[in-house]
């Protein structure tokens, strides 16, 4: 979601009221189309069976075009119109929910779930670049860029609500419904009442390095989430890391012989912001690999209500609404990258606490802890990524580092529910298969839990035990194998933000923000 300075309305009128509201009702929808979906993945796993890996590609089929193309949707935006792509992305995003409201499978819900992330990836940048370019003083530029932050907290805030009331008085898709409603309305009210801005001068596509860079994540995304399924060294998985290897290293080349490069890789030579581009990705990956553990806990494998859920997301998201106006006052008064460590601490102790609770507890007060501690931890490292890479690099620069920052961040979501969903599928199946081994049941049994784990993974196995008396027997060791699974899952994200913390404590502690060179261009 680029904060790149943006130029004024072509009309000069300055920013009305019908644009302000346009462009916050479409950043609040698409962060609702963005979290809805993981509050859900119980019912998914319920009403359409899903195996192995299907389940996670549900998140990162809305992820990954949010992480790859927002930077090219913010350019489009630049180059022919904000209007458009308010209008557009707003009717794609109702579009993609529509078709996975009516969704009679799994690859229906992926392509629906698809095109919704095509939607969010252009409202995202514009609905920001739009506000941006209606403002007339620097003052009025930073209460609008608060008010767009308020709004992306309110969308992540009412989306665990929405998918729990609706799942709980109607059906899983319902809530897609209503998100459709939304978009409907979002693209009517930009329609009718958003003043269009552009600022094409010196702008241009960057088609190879929008092309590199999306297949090479993709490659790299498709080989982390079906690895657990086809094996780490089947010849598709092998094939898929090389790809995205070759694609990422041909978008570095591209980039530097580009003349408007998508992402300016100068920028990586200042070692402090190279650093907080670690952490950024790092650090949300840690984020939203919790929030992905916490919703399969919950979901699939404790099949616990979806209001149950909702609750939990409400903990993880709704404390960074409750804490932006002291967050605000902390990146004023305190040094971001200090606030950055601290924020990534408290995600540590909240994800190492989580590790710690039996699969067998499933009250909600065993959680408030450890996820309030993600929640606030998450707070104020959001609120701190931006500031702390735009403080590390001239001030001429600043635009550039926080859009580069903001693509890195949403890559380090993507990554979230891609590599915890491998890694604990991974050891649950290991461990399952281990613990039937060891048993001492039939060995009909036996054959009949082999045969479910090679076919749909332990969740499979879990989901099938709990639903058929005949392989009851089969449902504590698919529930152990699954809750040591996703506590190595827990212990993943804690252990990376912690290593993020260290990080920004030693290496990004200074207050100080640097002067543009004057001998640079």
């Amino acid at each position: 979601m680029t904060t790149e300075p943006a130029a004024r309305t072509a009309t000069g009128r300055g920013l009305t009221t019908g644009t302000l509201v346009a462009g916050l009702l479409a950043v609040c929808l698409a962060q609702i189309g963005l979290a809805i979906p993981a509050t859900l993945n119980g019912l998914f796993q319920s009403d359409l069976r899903p195996v192995g890996s299907q389940l996670t590609w549900i998140s990162d089929a809305f992820l990954l075009p949010v992480a790859v193309l927002e930077l090219t949707f913010g350019l489009l935006g630049d180059l022919f119109g904000r209007k458009r792509l308010l209008v557009g992305g707003a009717s794609l995003l109702a579009v993609g929910e529509l078709v996975s409201a009516t969704a009679s499978g799994i690859h229906q819900l992926w392509a629906g779930q698809a095109l919704a992330g095509l939607g969010a990836a252009a409202l995202f940048p514009t609905s920001l670049a739009i506000l941006a370019a209606g403002t007339t003083s620097p003052a009025q530029r930073a209460r609008v860029i608060a008010m767009w932050a308020a709004l992306l907290s309110t969308g992540g805030f009412l989306a665990p609500l929405l998918g729990g009331i609706t799942a709980t008085y109607g059906s899983w898709r319902w809530s897609f419904v209503v998100v459709t409603a939304i978009a409907a309305a979002s693209a009517a009210v930009s329609a009718l009442f958003a003043v269009n801005s552009s600022a094409p001068g010196g702008r241009s596509l960057d088609v190879a390095g929008q092309l590199t860079i999306g297949l090479g994540l993709f490659s790299l995304l498709y080989a982390i989430i079906q690895g657990p399924t086809d094996g780490w060294a089947s010849p598709s998985i092998v094939i898929a890391f090389v790809l995205a290897a070759v694609f990422l290293a041909a978008f570095v080349l591209a980039e530097k012989r580009a003349k408007s490069p998508l992402l300016r890789l100068d920028l990586f030579r200042n070692r402090a912001f190279a650093v907080a581009s670690v952490v950024a990705v790092v650090g949300m990956f840690a984020f939203l690999g919790t929030a992905y553990a916490v919703s399969i806990r919950l979901g699939p494998v404790q099949d616990q209500a979806p209001m149950r859920t909702a609750l939990a997301f409400v903990l993880l998201n709704g404390i960074t609404l409750v804490m932006l106006p002291l967050t605000e006052r902390l990146l004023t008064t305190a040094a971001p990258g200090l606030l950055l460590g601290a924020g990534l601490l408290l995600i540590a102790a909240g994800d190492y606490w989580a590790a710690t609770l039996p699969i067998t507890d499933s009250t909600f007060t065993s959680l408030i802890l450890p996820l309030g501690l993600v929640g606030l931890g998450f707070a104020i490292t959001v609120s701190s990524i931006t500031a702390t890479a735009v403080n590390t690099v001239p001030v001429h620069l600043a635009g550039m580092a926080s859009a580069t920052t903001n693509l890195l961040r949403d890559f380090g979501f993507t990554l979230g529910p891609a590599v915890i969903g491998a890694v604990a599928l991974s050891r649950a199946a290991n461990n399952f298969s281990n613990s039937l081994h060891d048993s001492a049941l039939p060995a009909a049994l036996k054959g009949a839990g082999t045969a479910v784990l090679e076919e749909g993974g332990p969740l499979a196995v879990n989901g099938a035990s709990t639903a058929s008396p005949k392989l009851a027997d089969l449902h504590p060791l698919a529930l152990d194998a699954l809750g040591h699974g996703y506590s190595i899952g827990f212990i993943v994200c804690g252990s990376a933000a912690l290593l993020s913390a260290l990080l920004a404590l030693i290496t990004l502690h200074s207050r100080t923000i640097p002067h543009a060179d004057p001998t640079e261009r």
